[in-house]
């Protein structure tokens, strides 16, 4: 037993180090987005260039793992979202929440944009959502509520469009995408309404939102 004493104690360390590095990382991405140095968040976190690249070996393992808690939240909005029994109100609630997400954890849509193949967690919360988002589209329009010419690829523009509109926003990033999906979701309601242009093909893993 008095062997193993060492062994649990470098676990418990190395864990200590891991949640020190990734709160680090939170907190620098928060104030400066992603682009952040490693050897920064390092230096935050009081550790090691070296004992931060044996837990995160790329800048990508690092900003995934950072907010896999926050899409997980995501997701499990999204299938909340499913459950209501008024599609709209659901598609509704939900995209709100996803863009308040991005507005206060600035790097989320960097990390959900990014592909990390080592990371089979995080990627199947990925596919999870897409395919959870197409369902969601899917009710809200067969409830006759949602436009018809409304894609799932329209959600990414949202996306894009509130990481824009709320980037320059400082202390009122919350309020601006507040603002801007409650104009958004008017003009995704169904009813008389001009045409729209052809539908984008956006693909996630190409995307790359600054």
């Amino acid at each position: 037993m008095p062997a193993q004493l060492p062994q649990k104690a470098l676990r418990a360390d190395a864990r200590e180090n891991r949640d020190r590095i990734l709160k680090a990382a939170r907190e620098a991405y928060a104030l400066h987005g992603i682009d952040v140095p490693m050897a920064t968040i390092a230096r935050r976190a009081g550790v090691g260039v070296a004992t931060l690249y044996r837990r995160f070996p790329t800048r990508a393992a690092l900003v995934t793992e950072s907010f896999a808690e926050q899409l997980e939240h995501c997701v499990a909005a999204l299938f909340e979202a499913l459950e209501d029994p008024d599609p709209w109100h659901g598609f509704c609630v939900f995209i709100e929440q996803i863009c308040l997400t991005q507005a206060t954890e600035r790097g989320f849509t960097q990390a959900f944009f990014s592909q990390v193949p080592d990371h089979v967690e995080y990627t199947a919360q990925r596919t999870r959502a897409e395919e959870g988002l197409a369902l969601l589209v899917r009710r809200a329009q067969d409830s006759g509520q949602l436009r018809q010419d409304f894609g799932v690829d329209d959600i990414v523009l949202v996306m894009l469009a509130n990481c824009g509109a709320t980037a320059g926003a400082g202390e009122q990033a919350a309020a601006a995408s507040r603002r801007l999906v409650a104009y958004l979701l008017q003009s995704f309601r169904a009813g008389p309404a001009a045409p729209l242009p052809s539908p984008v093909r956006l693909d996630l893993d190409r995307i790359h939102p600054h």
